[in-house]
């Protein structure tokens, strides 16, 4: 017999939404935050938005879940929580009015890293609180130590003007004041207000958006679907770790240095703990915080970095059953653990900008970790680094000009697949910028933007990817600050595949280019000279599988397309390549091999 207490709370739950109705509010929400984010990029003026699509874009309810975010660049997934919950502990009035729009970026107060400014607007519906709408975007410059990057700096003081909770509009007005603090302590003045204003046009949006939708089905029905989305997100999140079989698993490499200490590497331990349908990923082990900048922010940007990697692990579009909503479900299965003094969770005031090749690294060795567990499914090292370059200088009338760059790196093997050449890769996504728009509007040559072909990628029975070569000449005079990785430590093979090849960077003149001099993975604030030039190399990935098992046919492809010599098809692919017709020698392929498989 039912209890009379538990008859009538049957009788208050809300009933399931039907599949159909589920769907089409489940395709609703996805179409919003798309356009939210197109609204962005498409009305920013800096090409690292507007071309690159550095943001994401999504809407959020009252407990700051995410309900759904754009497609776009898988660092910003999962990261503006963190911004909203350092939002409520700093917000400007301590309450929110319709009309707000508040601008965030502290990294102590659960933001990515600074020049990741988020614009969030409240959604009211019928006088209530019910949601917000948000974005993030990467600036040109917000006032830092050096233009558009900065590495080597004291504390979180150098990394520019620090927003937290702060309202750029208040019941509709603008804050004037803070409008005009914004223009005067920038370089890039007109581009980060004019990029902030597409921010806000694009959130606006979202929650204009957000309410229609309300209006159409009825606040019970689409908050009820939101719950079931979420929950149907982390049962498909759980199901695929419970596949894992429960243990611990641990990976470990090493980072070149923090940008100042050149001599000191920085440990990145990674241990996957497995137990039933949750896991951990612990980072304990990993380097103490370095005194420059490169420190990763722990809410804003570690937590997120494990939460990609198992989306891309577990519940990848392309090779999944089902295409899992992107919400807040997915990441709830998923503990992170990071001591405080860490790397990975620095106490403040340390800076924490320079925080991006760290996540990379530390998603590269969540998958080397779960390879012996997962070899269907992990990939082989990939370049697991970024090139963010910042070119600068000073134009006749005293203004700045900023521009910034993320260079491609290479995927590793896969399991049924090369690794992609020159590409962005694991927690991003950016798109490269065309040269034309750079010729247009900064005084910069491109000489060079081709595959990397001076060394060979990784070998395997799966190649890794080729990484790229981009030659960026500045016509004036300037400064150049860079963050990259992996000058010291190649993107790994695996299962009997070779490792790929380190990073390079070189500057040199454009009237002497054979005296170039080898600059470290990282530097701050250089000053070139006219037709100087940064040539930028990124590692080529990493092999999966043994060489000797790739098909010949595919060796004498890649030997063609100058992807590695007919001596390296040899030596390391046991395949015996005539140049002059273009074939295989079979027999002589099949007697290499058979050597050296005997070893």
């Amino acid at each position: 017999m039912v209890s009379t207490a538990h008859a009538l709370a049957l009788k208050e739950a809300p009933a399931e939404i039907d599949p159909i109705t589920l769907q089409v509010i489940r395709g609703s929400f996805e179409t919003i935050a798309e356009e939210m984010a197109h609204m962005l990029y498409r009305m920013s003026f800096s090409s690292i938005i507007r071309e690159s699509e550095d943001l994401g874009a999504g809407l959020f309810d009252v407990d700051f879940n995410t309900l759904c975010e754009s497609e776009s660049t898988p660092m910003h997934i999962g990261s503006i929580p963190g911004y909203l919950r350092g939002i409520q502990a700093t917000l400007e009035d301590g309450e929110w009015f319709e009309g707000d729009v508040v601008v965030h970026n502290h990294p102590y107060h659960g933001s990515s890293h600074t020049p990741d400014l988020a614009i969030v607007v409240p959604v009211f519906y019928h006088g209530r609180l019910v949601g917000f709408a948000g974005n993030t975007a990467h600036h040109v410059d917000i006032g830092a130590a050096t233009p558009g990057l900065i590495i080597d700096v004291p504390d979180v003081f150098a990394e520019g003007m620090l927003f937290a909770g702060t309202k750029l509009y208040r019941k509709g007005q603008p804050n004037n004041a803070m409008w005009n603090f914004i223009r005067n302590n920038s370089r890039a003045a007109q581009q980060l207000v004019s990029d902030i204003e597409a921010q806000v046009a694009s959130a606006r949006l979202g929650a204009r958006r957000f309410v229609e939708l309300v209006d159409k089905f009825g606040e019970e029905t689409v908050f009820q679907a939101a719950g079931q989305l979420m929950d149907y997100a982390e049962r498909m999140m759980r199901q695929r770790i419970s596949e894992i079989p429960d243990g611990e698993y641990m990976a470990e490499g090493w980072l070149d240095d923090d940008g100042r200490n050149r001599e000191q590497r920085l440990k990145v331990k990674v241990t996957v703990r497995v137990r039933g349908d949750e896991l951990d990923v612990d980072l304990t082990g990993s380097a103490d915080q370095t005194p420059t900048a490169y420190n990763v922010p722990f809410e804003g940007s570690t937590k997120v970095a494990a939460y990609a990697a198992f989306r891309k692990l577990l519940l990848d579009a392309y090779t999944s059953d089902v295409r899992v909503p992107s919400n807040e479900g997915s990441f709830r299965p998923i503990n992170v653990i990071a001591p405080l003094g860490s790397i990975f969770n620095p106490k403040p005031p340390a800076s924490a900008e320079a925080r991006f090749t760290q996540c990379n690294r530390m998603i590269d060795l969540i998958i080397r970790a779960l390879a012996p567990v997962m070899p269907d499914t992990v990939i082989a090292g990939s370049s697991a680094s970024i090139s963010f370059a910042a070119y600068s200088g000073v134009r006749p009338s005293g203004d700045y000009w900023v521009f910034l760059e993320v260079n491609e790196g290479a995927y590793g093997g896969r399991p049924r697949s090369d690794g992609p050449d020159s590409i962005d890769n694991l927690m991003a996504n950016t798109r490269n910028n065309p040269l034309e728009d750079l010729a247009m509007h900064i005084p910069m040559i491109c000489d060079r933007y081709e595959l990397r072909d001076d060394v060979p990628p990784g070998a395997g029975r799966f190649r890794g990817g080729l990484g790229v070569v981009k030659a960026q000449r500045v016509l004036t005079e300037g400064f150049i600050t860079h963050e990259s990785e992996r000058h010291m430590e190649a993107p790994w093979g695996i299962f009997g595949g070779t490792d790929g090849a380190v990073g390079k960077c070189l500057i040199y003149n454009s009237a002497a280019p054979d005296s170039s001099r080898e600059m470290h993975s990282k530097f701050s604030g250089l000053a070139v000279n006219a037709n100087d030039t940064m040539a930028y190399f990124s590692p080529n990935g990493g092999g999966y599988g043994s060489p000797l098992d790739r098909p010949a046919q595919k060796v004498l492809e890649d030997v063609l397309d100058g992807f590695y010599s007919a001596e390296h098809a040899s030596s390391v692919y046991g395949v015996v390549v005539d140049l002059e017709d273009e074939t295989v020698d079979i027999q002589e392929t099949a007697r290499l091999r058979a050597r050296k498989k005997k070893g």
